[in-house]
């Protein structure tokens, strides 16, 4: 099972690239994030029509996480993060799909920091800590996939100092990270790449794809159970090179059947 998440920067905007991206890479799976259309707008007809079936969770000009998967129907287990619910901000989904329970996952940006966003960011974190343990606790292949908005160490980045007030990179921010994959999950690409930075955003402005000055910020964490089976990472850089291409690559692991 080929497992990929996208942050697709918009859909709607940015549908014939995914679709070409599908065709081409044909992955089982794929967690979508940012959205940024309600769910009467999700393309599920264009969708359905090369292969793929979904569930989401949309909203209005923001935000939005969906799982597709292809040749079979995702089924929904969650459509909120528990913990708060006041929180009506749509950034996590979660369906099992062939024996693995996969969660899409789009983490708040945090910026300006500090000050309220930066605030909601560490709580979301917490409740997240808290729901993933649960999840580690039923010994089941389990598959956290998403735009988690951190850059877990400085080798993620390719350099810090215009980004040293930035949300991704502050102290909290990475202990959160870290206090999350300390419970026993795998970071799989870079478990499987220890020695690249493994970009998966470039920034739209100052050329940054031009001049590879990326950031690691999609990743997928994997339950040990899941983790057993993974035999291969990556990102597919080139995806980000096409003309009207999302800032962000997919990012996939493949797990055996």
């Amino acid at each position: 099972m080929k497992i990929a998440t996208y942050n697709i920067n918009n859909i709607n905007k940015r549908l014939s690239n995914l679709l070409h991206w599908l065709e081409a890479f044909k992955p089982d799976v794929v967690c979508l994030q940012e959205l940024k259309c309600e769910d009467a707008s999700f393309p599920a007809k264009e969708l359905r029509a090369a292969g793929y079936e979904a569930v989401w969770k949309g909203q209005k000009s923001w935000n939005g996480v969906a799982i597709l998967a292809r040749g079979t129907r995702p089924i929904l287990t969650r459509d909120r993060l528990p913990g708060d619910a006041d929180d009506i901000q749509s950034r996590y989904i979660e369906a099992a799909v062939n024996g693995v329970l996969i969660a899409s996952i789009y983490l708040p940006n945090g910026n300006p920091q500090p000050g309220p966003k930066f605030q909601y960011k560490l709580a979301w974190f917490k409740r997240l800590h808290k729901y993933a343990a649960e999840l580690l606790e039923m010994d089941i292949p389990v598959v956290l996939a998403g735009d988690f908005n951190v850059v877990p160490t400085d080798f993620d980045i390719y350099n810090t100092r215009s980004w040293r007030d930035n949300a991704l990179l502050q102290p909290e921010s990475r202990a959160a990270f870290a206090k999350l994959v300390g419970q026993g999950w795998v970071d799989l690409v870079r478990e499987l790449h220890p020695e690249k930075p493994m970009y998966s955003f470039w920034h739209y402005m100052r050329n940054a794809w031009d001049r590879d000055a990326g950031l690691r910020l999609d990743m997928l964490l994997a339950s040990p159970a899941a983790y057993e089976g993974v035999t291969g990472a990556g990102v597919e850089r080139d995806v980000r090179g096409r003309a009207n291409a999302s800032d962000h690559a997919p990012t996939w692991a493949e797990l055996a059947d």
